[in-house]
């Protein structure tokens, strides 16, 4: 209910019963429970005053932004972004950390968060205790429902409990989530896929990530867990397995750069791809090369992924698409050859730029949603 009260903007309970098909008693009953609890607000639609007016002026229901707030954050190995938002998701805050972080130890990471997240509540003059949840995004494999980072490339270790080290420096309710579940959830509230109920979402960065988005839900795997799109096998035989992250991922296109110069200290500061795409711009050889196999690899598995799924729309983000027209030509190319001639003109492929407060504010929407899912009373939520 909150949800299709928050996808419409202002919305009569008439129109909530036909979206949702609950009878009109029902929807009553619930949003005044919802009321109550000062999750929604309403508005006269129309004014008896007005001699153009005629009946009574219809009753609108919206969101109360002011219900609750959250932060959602973006973490990288080389940048932390934060944002806190209201409860309809807009923007209160916005807060960046340029830090390398990849390989620290994961106390000294905790304390960067712990920093990140308390700068941002407070440029939104706020205070942590005025914060109803936090959602972090992290790259990588991880378990939604424990909290539990299986893999990544920002820690050294594997099967890392992020939560269990974060949460009590907080004291409220802290989500870890896999970035491309964060990013595919900011498309579906605020972005291009904002009026679908499914879709598919590839993230390309320093991990190649899958978001699956089925009846207006993430789909996730045993223990919420999300997708590696880079371990997904392209070929084998008895001796090897080539995955498509070995053929794709960021570091596979970068290549081995030397250890010091120009290149080397754009990929230490997160900025290899783009110093990659001046290569192309160059026509150096190795980097088209790589470029050109990586987009020719993404490409069939897209046409693999739209075979399962056949979305209405997959929508493609990442660093990656910074190396511009020659590799998103190639992949989409690859794409439409691989593709099943049954299924070609099923999926819309939509390329997103979207920058890192994008990716933070899909975070915040992660913990609205859990929000919005949760059993409320006059105190808040019960998480």
């Amino acid at each position: 209910m909150l949800d299709t009260i928050r996808r419409h903007g202002a919305i009569s309970r008439i129109e909530i019963s036909q979206g949702t098909q609950l009878s009109t008693s029902t929807v009553s009953a619930i949003t005044a429970s919802l009321m109550d609890d000062g999750l929604i607000l309403s508005r006269h639609e129309g004014d008896l005053r007005s001699s153009a007016a005629r009946g009574r002026p219809r009753v609108m229901l919206e969101i109360n932004p002011d219900a609750a707030r959250v932060v959602g954050a973006k973490i990288t190995a080389t940048r932390m972004t934060f944002v806190v938002t209201d409860f309809c998701g807009a923007v209160l805050s916005e807060y960046s950390l340029p830090v390398r972080i990849d390989r620290m130890p994961i106390g000294v990471i905790a304390d960067l968060v712990d920093d990140g997240v308390r700068a941002c509540v407070i440029d939104a003059r706020l205070t942590l205790g005025e914060i109803d949840a936090i959602c972090l995004g992290i790259p990588g494999v991880v378990e939604h429902r424990t909290g539990i980072v299986r893999a990544s490339p920002i820690f050294s270790d594997e099967k890392v409990d992020f939560a269990g080290v974060i949460a009590p420096r907080f004291g409220i309710r802290t989500i870890v989530e896999s970035d491309v579940h964060a990013i595919t959830l900011a498309h579906h509230w605020f972005g291009k896929a904002r009026h679908l109920e499914d879709m598919v979402l590839i993230s390309l960065e320093q991990t190649l990530g899958l978001g699956v988005l089925h009846n207006s839900s993430l789909f996730r795997g045993a223990g919420g867990l999300s997708h590696n799109l880079g371990d997904l096998v392209l070929g084998a035989d008895v001796s090897c397995v080539e995955r498509l992250g070995a053929l794709a991922g960021e570091s596979a296109i970068l290549g081995k750069a030397p250890q010091e110069g120009l290149y080397a200290d754009a990929i230490r500061l997160g900025r290899g791809m783009s110093h990659a795409q001046a290569l192309m711009a160059e026509e150096d050889a190795q980097m088209l090369a790589n470029a050109r196999r990586a987009a020719e690899a993404i490409g069939v598995t897209l046409a693999n992924i739209v075979t399962l799924f056949a979305p209405p729309r997959v929508i493609l983000v990442g660093s990656s698409l910074a190396l511009g027209p020659p590799f998103i030509e190639g992949l989409r190319q690859a794409y439409l050859a691989a593709v099943p001639p049954s299924l070609r003109d099923v999926s819309e492929l939509v390329f997103d730029d979207s920058d890192d407060f994008f990716w933070a504010r899909g975070a915040a929407a992660v913990a609205l949603h859990e929000l919005y899912e949760s059993t409320w009373g006059t105190t808040g939520p019960a998480l």
